[in-house]
């Protein structure tokens, strides 16, 4: 490539950008922010700007946001991540100001993508910080610009519409820098300020949305409230977009498990949940060990997802099948004393599961499902009995949560 190509490719990158801004044309002004796309174009001109050392006498207009944004991207194809981060950050910045002088709300998207790109670079950026043994700082700065851009959206007019938008790339953020706790002050913005209308919103950011505070309300064990978020996502998402659909059941099925609510295994091998598939099965059989031995196999994956403990919480639902299985194999030998459940044979059931406890911990068990209303009953201690209920002695939980 000549020295004339490689001027003729920077001239036209620079004529498009500032053409684009003069028609208001949001779409191209898109592509040509979009750093990480590693689209052709960018990659050529990235390539041009490596050789070419007098960018910025081509530059007429917009200095303060191509200047930086040409560097950004010569960094970026030379795979100097953190230059290319700080040059992309100064550029968001002059962006930003301008898009606060412009009236209409004309470049909604070519800022989604600035928030897009500031986020995904720094990322990057912090990974090569720390494979250098270097403080990742990169997406906390991020976090910090993005404020700035929902301050400039949250107020009245047009462009309050991209607040959603902003507010679902800020959780982002949050969750991979494990401070979900600052989502806080942005959800009271978008649900308690009375200059947003949810349904004015565009669907893909109403669903994204819903996911990240259903799965915040899944870690505050806020069942209901993640059931009803969760499932707002799953409906409003695009059926063609099965990963996206994946991830919000990752969550929902925990919560829905939570509600006595069990997924069909069609769902787990449609979607690849077959992490699942041990767990629902422990829920219906009453089997305390395979229910530990699923937990304990996808553990990692539990984890960081952060649904474990959620999981692990089932086992009050997985001793109430287990009692009730004995409940029915009782009434079948002898329906007059099926309702009179010793705690031994309880014991013997689990000691026939590999669980190795004692009366004294049945009992603990037993009284702990009937305070939380999954059995109905009484305890006989003199004689080591359970006496349940002869109506419903095992109420369903009917999308309802265990009691606290």
């Amino acid at each position: 490539m000549g020295e004339a190509q490689r001027r003729i490719i920077i001239s036209d990158y620079i004529t498009r950008f500032t053409d684009s801004i003069s028609s208001q044309d949001s779409l191209s002004l898109k592509q040509l922010l979009s750093v990480s796309s590693n689209s052709h174009s960018l990659l050529s001109l990235a390539d041009a700007l490596n050789v070419f050392q007098d960018v910025n006498r081509l530059v007429k207009q917009y200095g303060e946001i191509l200047v930086p944004l040409l560097r950004c991207l010569q960094n970026y194809g030379r795979n100097n991540l953190v230059d290319a981060y700080n040059s992309f950050e100064k550029a968001s910045n002059a962006f930003l100001q301008e898009f606060r002088n412009w009236e209409s709300g004309w470049a909604m998207e070519a800022l989604y993508t600035v928030a897009y790109e500031i986020r995904v670079l720094a990322e990057m950026a912090d990974r090569e910080l720390n494979s250098m043994g270097k403080t990742p700082e990169k997406l906390k700065g991020a976090g910090s610009f993005l404020m700035k851009v929902f301050g400039a959206l949250a107020g009245k007019g047009p462009k309050r519409i991209g607040a959603l938008n902003v507010t679902c790339q800020l959780f982002k953020v949050y969750f991979k820098l494990g401070t979900v706790n600052l989502c806080r002050s942005v959800i009271r913005s978008i649900e308690t300020a009375r200059i947003f209308d949810f349904e004015e919103f565009p669907v893909r950011d109403k669903v994204t949305y819903m996911y990240y505070t259903g799965r915040l309300e899944v870690y505050n064990e806020n069942f209901l409230a993640a059931d009803q978020k969760l499932v707002y996502a799953l409906i409003h998402c695009n059926p063609e977009s099965k990963a996206n659909i994946r991830m919000i059941l990752k969550y929902l099925i925990p919560v829905k498990l939570s509600l006595g609510i069990l997924p069909e295994s069609w769902l787990l091998e449609k979607y690849n949940l077959v992490e699942y598939r041990d767990v629902v099965r422990a829920l219906k059989r009453g089997d305390l060990r395979l229910l530990r031995c699923a937990l304990q196999e996808h553990e990692d994956q539990f984890l960081k997802s952060g649904v474990y403990l959620v999981l692990e919480k089932l086992e009050l639902q997985v001793y109430q099948r287990l009692v009730k299985k004995i409940y029915i194999i009782q009434k079948q030998k002898d329906p007059s004393k099926a309702h009179q459940v010793k705690l031994d044979v309880i014991v013997k059931a689990l000691r026939w599961l590999d669980m190795d406890m004692d009366v004294d911990e049945v009992e603990c068990i037993m009284a702990i499902l009937i305070y939380k209303n999954l059995v109905k009953g009484y305890f006989a201690h003199k004689s080591k009995v359970v006496v349940l209920s002869k109506q419903d002695p095992f109420p369903k939980l009917n999308g309802k949560p265990v009691n606290s």
